[in-house]
């Protein structure tokens, strides 16, 4: 057996161990130990704990006010329930809505108070400082967008009222039916945490609504992800139980597109990559049950993206035959080319199993984004993030068209990067030759303008210019026989290989190979004064190395050129909207992109 056969084989028994085996062992051990769901003691109002309410928002107006309207309607004593709403630095009418609302004569009497945060901290940030103002009692987390069954803070004490339990976590629904795909995944979801709780604790809780006793919470730390996790496994450290009750429910309002749907998954991936390196410890032998969940299931998943890409690669590149693995590749081939086909066909009649495995594929390959992009940057998804501001669809844009763009970037750059590698060393002798200081340049760039916000990076070249070229005149444009390029940098600027280096700032995300060229901040500030919708021209479309404006017109070097630019960048942002429009549009930049280096033609 060679050594592909081997990884193929330890992939496969991976795979086949995460998603059958673990979950048919865990079942059969609950029925066979008969293991029973945890019961909340039935306790009188004078007996029932003060219990705190959190609810952390942000931008939250269009489900706040329900909110507000549910936690009154809950079956608890009046005298016993504060409800605390944490305000994260909100940019719509959040605030006022909130205001508004606890004014009327419905709330008259009752404890809900509104701590508002000046900045936008983190939902993270949030639960730490409204913590900070509850010192006992039981406390309740819940997300504003979940409504809250009106037992739930009763049924919350009786069980906390055992002092095994340590945390209760809700059973999650939704108000509105998803795809077969998410519903079957959600169904299997509630059956593990079930089991898991049969067995001793479940892992982690439902962040739209868990509790926990106040005395038990330490503070997050500030750039935790996945607080719903973090939180209730610190204190099942402690010795406590983590227990998943059926009948306490949160129902979610809020319906994510598609796009929110993946970006949220990305950052539930990073999280998921970040406890299993913190929370390590909770593998060990003496945690029982809890560590074998925790190593076959959560843990585990963290690679089962990156483990399914090794299982078909080792089965594509097997050097000996083999009927299994042969097998195995034109199945998987052939299953992840008709997902693909699902992906940019989603209104076609799938049968069921497609679209079952569509949404399981799709949550590994978000899940796999966005475990590489918390090593790259751990920092990406350290600030609130929630499925709601605008989508792509909603601009005009077609998701499918920035997957397959964003899928060419990757291959094309790296394809690109390692057949011009050969070419760096004789570039980076050159520069050194003829003038003092570094072979690259590095400076602060505009990214994409997000609904949110707007995105900086700092774009890396060769450096074509001399040493500070723009310290005493600042940013300024090039000009024709500039005298701060050098002859070396001359050259490199009419054959664009001063461009190669930002093949990095593809591969990060930061620019697309094709798209409106990225202006420095001050030059940027100046423009959108004086030419309307400029700024406008990167809305969700990331700036590229070259574009349909690069190729047709050279550097700017006056307002009228960046005029004529602008026209051509929205005629470029207009393509994205269909896949095909999108193809013929860079296939055909990609071309004069081609001709504009073997003439010399670029500035």
């Amino acid at each position: 057996m060679n050594l592909f056969s081997i990884i193929w084989f330890s992939a496969l028994a991976l795979v086949v161990y995460h998603h059958l085996v673990y979950p048919l062992i865990m079942k059969l051990v609950a029925s066979k130990i008969k293991a029973t769901p945890a019961q909340p003691k039935s306790l009188a109002d004078q007996d029932l704990p003060p219990v705190t309410v959190i609810v952390p928002c942000y931008n939250e107006s269009e489900t706040v006010v329900d909110k507000l309207y549910n936690l009154q309607f809950l079956d608890y004593p009046e005298d016993k329930l504060r409800v605390l709403l944490v305000d994260d630095g909100s940019s719509d009418d959040t605030v006022r809505k909130i205001s508004s609302t606890l004014s009327t004569d419905e709330f008259a009497g009752k404890d809900f108070q509104l701590l508002v945060q000046p900045r936008n901290g983190g939902k993270v940030a949030a639960i730490n400082a409204a913590m900070r103002k509850v010192s006992h009692g039981v406390v309740v987390l819940s997300d504003t967008s979940a409504l809250v069954s009106i037992d739930a803070l009763k049924r919350a004490a009786g069980l906390l009222a055992d002092d095994s339990i340590g945390v209760v976590c809700a059973t999650y629904k939704f108000l509105q039916p998803g795809s077969e795909g998410e519903d079957r995944y959600w169904q299997y979801q509630t059956q593990m945490k079930h089991t898991e709780s049969l067995l001793g604790s479940t892992l982690g809780a439902h962040g739209a609504l868990y509790a926990f006793h106040a005395e038990s919470f330490k503070p997050l730390a500030a750039d935790t992800i996945n607080d719903d996790f973090i939180l209730p496994m610190s204190i099942c450290r402690s010795g406590k139980r983590c227990v998943y009750d059926t009948e306490m429910i949160a129902v979610e309002l809020e319906c994510a597109s598609n796009e929110q749907d993946f970006n949220r998954r990305q950052r539930i991936a990073a999280g998921n990559f970040q406890q299993a390196m913190r929370l390590v410890d909770l593998l060990h032998p003496k945690y029982g049950w809890s560590a074998w969940n925790f190593a076959s299931g959560k843990w585990m998943r963290v690679f089962m993206p990156f483990i399914l890409l090794v299982l078909w690669l080792a089965s594509l590149f097997n050097p000996v035959q083999n009927p299994l693995i042969e097998l195995a590749a034109m199945v998987q081939t052939v299953g992840y080319s008709v997902l693909t086909m699902r992906h940019f066909f989603p209104d076609f009649s799938w049968p069921r199993l497609v679209n079952v495995a569509y949404y399981l594929v799709s949550a590994y390959v978000a899940s796999g984004l966005g475990a590489v992009r918390y090593i790259i940057n751990p920092e990406t998804f350290t600030a609130w993030a929630r499925a709601d501001g605008q989508s792509l669809e909603e601009y005009g844009y077609s998701r499918s068209t920035f997957v397959a763009k964003r899928f060419t970037d990757v291959v094309v750059a790296g394809a690109a990067l390692l057949f011009t590698l050969p070419l760096w060393p004789l570039i980076a002798l050159a520069i050194k030759l003829e003038s003092k200081g570094p072979v690259f340049f590095r400076q602060l760039r505009i990214g994409r303008a997000m609904p949110d916000k707007t995105e900086l990076f700092h774009m890396i070249k060769f450096r074509t210019m001399v040493t500070d070229a723009e310290a005493k005149s600042g940013a300024v444009w090039a000009a024709n026989n500039d005298p701060r390029i050098t002859r070396i940098g001359n050259f490199l600027r009419k054959t664009r290989l001063d461009e190669l280096p930002q093949l990095f700032n593809v591969l990060k995300g930061d620019m697309s190979l094709i798209g409106p060229r990225p202006e420095r901040p001050g030059i940027a500030r100046d423009l959108n004064r004086a030419l309307p919708f400029y700024a406008e021209r990167t809305y969700f479309v990331p700036p590229g190395i070259t574009g349909l404006a690069q190729v047709n017109q050279g550097y700017d070097t006056c307002l009228d050129d960046v005029k004529n630019k602008l026209l051509y960048d929205h005629a470029y942002a207009l393509t994205l909207s269909n896949p095909l429009r999108w193809l013929k549009a860079d296939v055909h930049v990609a071309f004069k992109t081609v001709w504009v280096m073997v003439a010399g033609r670029g500035q």
